[in-house]
C-alpha cells in the first residue's frame, strides 16, 4: 500500500486506524488518567476485575440517571420504558455510547463507533414517539454488531489489514431488519483475525480483554460483544457462531448467547474472509445478552418482519409458540476423554443436573461412545479447513497470524499425534471427493443423533459449554463442546451459572499425553464465570430457548 508514492508498512496502516478510532471519542468521555493509573499494570499481565471494581461507576463519566439506565433496566425494561415515555432515545443513546466508549477504553472491545449518527437517528425517534407513533417493537432500543456486519460508509475491517479503508456500501440485511424495527446501531465489535479462533485478538484493533479479569481472554470470535455487555455497554448484541463464536464469549463473560439454526436469522450481506461459495458448515447470526426475555425479544421482533424478503440466505419459517412441559427429560453429554474438564465447569455441570432432578426433571447419562464429540469435531475441522481462503487474504498484505493462530495449530498437531482418526484418510482425494466423503460422515453423524434423541425421548441435552472458562490469552485452542452442535446445526444456549470458586480451590487437574486442553490455575481463575449450554435437535430453536427459560429459573432458584 503507498500513500502519495510513500509505502505504508500493515504496522502504520493498523496504527493509524487505530489511533482514527480513538480520536471519535469524545474528550469529556475519556476515563481521568488518575483512574487508569489505579489499575494493577500493565493490565494485560494483572488480573484486574474491572466489574466488581465498578471501574467505570468511579470514572464518574456517567451521571446518576445514566448508569441507571444501564445497568437497572433488562432489555425488555427498556423498551417499555422507551415505548411509555419515561426513558428517551436520545438520552438511552447516550448512556450506552458513554458507557461503551468507556468499556473501549478499558479492554478494546470495539472496532467502529457511530455515535453522531446514533444520536441523530435518536432525535428522529424520539420526535416520531412525540407524535404518539414508534418505529417498530424495538424502539429506541441501542444494539451493538459485532465487525462482521456492514454498516453503511463503516469499514468492516474484521481486524484484517487487506479490509482496511473499505467502506461498507450498505448495510447487510440484518442491520436494515434492526433498524426497521426501530433500533439504534451506534457501535461494532472486535473480533479475532479470520473470526477462526477463540481469542478475539487481531493486528488491527489489537486485544480484547475479559472485563472480569483482564489477565484472561473473552472468548471468540464475537468476544468484543462478550466484554461490552458484560461492562453494560450495550443491552443486547448480535454475533455470529460457526464453532462457538457467540457461545464460547457468552460462557466466558458470564451472559446468555444463542446460536440459532442455520437459516433461521439473517446471515447475508457481511464481510468474511472465506472463498466465496465454499460454504460447508454455516455461520449463524445470534443475539447475546444479560437475559434471555431480552434474546426471545430479538427473535420475535425479527421474525415477525418475514425476514426471507430481504436475504435469500434466510429460510421463510415463521416463529412458533410451543408449549413447555412441566417435566423435562434431559440428556446429559459426558466429558470427553480427549477433552477434559476443568474441576470448575465439572462441578457446575453436576451442580446443575442435581438440581434439575431434584425439581423432578428426568435425567438421562448420554455415554461418550453415544455424544461422539471428537469425530463430530474431527469432520468439522475437516470441513474448515477445506477453504484456504483466510490464510490467502492475510498472505496478501504480509501481516503475520497471531499468537492464538499458532496456538491453535499446535493444538491440532498434538490432537493429530495420538489420536486414530475416525474418518478415513483425504489426503490423496480431490477437493471435490473429499467434501463428499466428509458431508457423507457428517449426514451419518447426524443421524446417529436422531436415533438418540428418539430412544431416549429427549426434550433437551445439558453439555458442558467449554472445557474450561476464560483461560489466559492465547490458550483457549480448540473448542470440542460448541462445534459439535454446528456440525449437528443444533441450537444451542448458554445459561450463566456460578463462578470459579472455593470450592474448586484445592482440585487438581493434569493431562496426560492423549489429552488436550489449557492448564488449570485456580488462583488467577477464581471468579471468572461459569455456565452450561443447552441444545435440541435442529430447527428446534423455539423449544430450546422456552425450556432455557425454564431451567434457567430452576437454577435461579437455588439462590
Amino acid at each position: 500500500m503507498s500513500s502519495n508514492g510513500v509505502s505504508v508498512s500493515w504496522q502504520e496502516r493498523a496504527a493509524n486506524k487505530r489511533q482514527d478510532c480513538a480520536n471519535k471519542i469524545p474528550e469529556e468521555w475519556k476515563i481521568p488518567a488518575q483512574l487508569l493509573a489505579e489499575l494493577e499494570a500493565p493490565v494485560l499481565d494483572k488480573k484486574n476485575d474491572l466489574i466488581r471494581g465498578q471501574t467505570i461507576r468511579k470514572s464518574g463519566i456517567l451521571t446518576d440517571r445514566e448508569l441507571s439506565i444501564t445497568e437497572d433496566y433488562q432489555v425488555v425494561d427498556l423498551i417499555s420504558a422507551l415505548a411509555d415515555g419515561s426513558l428517551t432515545a436520545v438520552e438511552v443513546t447516550l448512556a450506552y455510547s458513554k458507557r461503551a466508549a468507556l468499556a473501549q477504553q478499558l479492554v478494546a472491545c470495539l472496532t467502529e463507533t457511530m455515535f453522531d449518527e446514533a444520536h441523530e437517528r435518536a432525535l428522529l425517534l424520539d420526535d416520531l414517539r412525540a407524535q404518539g407513533k414508534l418505529a417498530g417493537p424495538l424502539h429506541g432500543l441501542p444494539i451493538s454488531i459485532k465487525d462482521n456486519f456492514n454498516y453503511k460508509g463503516v469499514d468492516s475491517t474484521i481486524g484484517m489489514i487487506c479490509f482496511l479503508d473499505d467502506k461498507a456500501p450498505e448495510n447487510s440485511p440484518l442491520v436494515n431488519i434492526l433498524l426497521d424495527l426501530g433500533a439504534v446501531i451506534y457501535v461494532k465489535t472486535n473480533v479475532p483475525q479470520t473470526m477462526m479462533t477463540t481469542d478475539s485478538h487481531n493486528n488491527v484493533f489489537d486485544r480484547t480483554l475479559n472485563p472480569w479479569n483482564t489477565t484472561l481472554g473473552p472468548g471468540g470470535s464475537s468476544g468484543g460483544e462478550g466484554a461490552l455487555i458484560a461492562l453494560r455497554g450495550s443491552p443486547l448484541g448480535v454475533g455470529t457462531d460457526i464453532g462457538g463464536s457467540i457461545r464460547i464469549p457468552a460462557h466466558c463473560c458470564g451472559l446468555y448467547g444463542f446460536r440459532p439454526s442455520a437459516q433461521r436469522i439473517p446471515n447475508g450481506g457481511m464481510r468474511g474472509c472465506n472463498t466465496s461459495g465454499m460454504k460447508f458448515v454455516l455461520s449463524c447470526a445470534g443475539p447475546l445478552s444479560t437475559d434471555l426475555n431480552g434474546i426471545e425479544k430479538f427473535f420475535k421482533s425479527v421474525f415477525e418482519t418475514r425476514p426471507t424478503r430481504l436475504d435469500s440466505t434466510v429460510l421463510d419459517i415463521p416463529w412458533r409458540e410451543v408449549p413447555v412441559k412441566s417435566k423435562l427429560r434431559i440428556g446429559v453429554v459426558p466429558e470427553s476423554s480427549i477433552f477434559p474438564l476443568h474441576p470448575p465447569v465439572h462441578r457446575v455441570l453436576e451442580e446443575a443436573v442435581r438440581l434439575l432432578e431434584a425439581q423432578g426433571h428426568e435425567i438421562i447419562h448420554l455415554t461418550e461412545e453415544e455424544c461422539r464429540i471428537v469425530e463430530s469435531n474431527e469432520i468439522g475441522w475437516a470441513l474448515f479447513g477445506l477453504d484456504q481462503g483466510s490464510k490467502k487474504f492475510l498472505e496478501s498484505t504480509g501481516e503475520p497470524p497471531v499468537s492464538a493462530m499458532h496456538y491453535l495449530m499446535k493444538q491440532a498437531g498434538k490432537l493429530i499425534g495420538f489420536y486414530k482418526q475416525t474418518v478415513p484418510d483425504t489426503t490423496d482425494l480431490d477437493p471435490l471427493h473429499k467434501l463428499a466423503l466428509l458431508n457423507t460422515h457428517r449426514a451419518e453423524l447426524r443421524e446417529a443423533y436422531r436415533k438418540i434423541w428418539l430412544h431416549h425421548d429427549l426434550d433437551i441435552c445439558i453439555a458442558p459449554p467449554a472445557q474450561t472458562t476464560a483461560v489466559p490469552h492465547d490458550t483457549f485452542g480448540l473448542a470440542p463442546y460448541t462445534t459439535v452442535t454446528n456440525v449437528l446445526d443444533y441450537p444451542s444456549c448458554i445459561i450463566p451459572f456460578g463462578e470459579v470458586g472455593p470450592e474448586d480451590a484445592n482440585e487438581s487437574f493434569t493431562l496426560t499425553d492423549t489429552q488436550l486442553g489449557a492448564e488449570y490455575d485456580f488462583e488467577n481463575l477464581q471468579g471468572a464465570p461459569c455456565s452450561i449450554q443447552l441444545f435440541t435437535p435442529n430447527m428446534r430453536d423455539e423449544e430450546c430457548l422456552q425450556i432455557a427459560k425454564q431451567i434457567d429459573e430452576c437454577l435461579k432458584s437455588k439462590k
